[in-house]
């Protein structure tokens, strides 16, 4: 189901079932919870695809480029302009969102408007400035009607990321939706079981937590969220 903001902002709202993670799944310590090892996800490396343009691609520059001219699936037919992503190529965080809304297809920009605002605000809880942030989604075309990617769009739009992964070399990610956190560690489970854990893309840390357009809809998921959060936080600073 999609839960989408007044911006057009969409993110996959979770199900009755997708509800925090049992306390079972931490491990308690003295002085704070560690969350317990998840998903391990370690797609092939560069070097089998060294003829790949997207894998020659040296910098975000180039990989927002290669976006850009990309028409390997329909969305590129609707689109006002790609969304590739933005922040600095060293940057410690990567915030991953589901794909653009209405105001992020206007402006090649991503999480702008009332979910980017919230994003903002939370980052900053966590002493975190935003263009201190690289932040991206799965997919970088807008979705018609905000309606979740499918799966050949995902396809198509996945080696993007990777690469961008790759550049940055962050110190954690944080994948914020269901359809975020599905795509990038290659599961069917959902978010409610994903949290609570840490999980590695290619060995890099990764926390799943809600999409910021689905706590301007339910407030009550902005406790978890910001306890989501607070680990990432943590994963910085070790």
């Amino acid at each position: 189901m999609i839960l989408a903001d007044s911006t057009g902002a969409g993110s996959q709202e979770p199900e009755a079932g997708d509800s925090p993670a049992p306390a079972s799944a931490v491990i308690q310590t003295p002085d704070s919870k560690i969350p317990a090892p998840g998903i391990s996800f370690d797609p092939p490396s560069a070097d089998l695809f060294a003829n790949d343009p997207i894998q020659r691609a040296t910098s975000l520059e180039d990989v927002a480029t290669l976006i850009a001219a990309c028409r390997a699936c329909k969305l590129c037919d609707g689109r006002t302009n790609t969304v590739p992503g933005e922040g600095p190529a060293n940057a410690r965080l990567v915030v991953v969102g589901e794909g653009p809304g209405r105001t992020e297809d206007e402006t090649g920009r991503p999480f702008v408007g009332r979910a980017g605002e919230l994003l903002t605000k939370i980052l900053e809880a966590i002493k975190l400035p935003r263009d201190q942030v690289f932040i991206c989604n799965i997919v970088k075309c807008r979705p018609p009607e905000n309606r979740l990617p499918q799966y050949d769009e995902v396809a198509a739009c996945l080696p993007f990321l990777h690469r961008q992964i790759e550049l940055v070399k962050p110190k954690a990610i944080l994948a914020m939706g269901g359809t975020a956190a599905q795509s990038l560690l290659s599961t069917k489970q959902s978010l409610g079981s994903l949290r609570n854990q840490i999980h590695r893309f290619r060995g890099i840390p990764v926390v799943v937590t809600y999409h910021p357009a689905a706590l301007l809809r339910n407030p009550h998921w902005k406790r978890p969220t910001w306890d989501d959060v607070r680990i990432a936080a943590r994963l910085l600073d070790d």
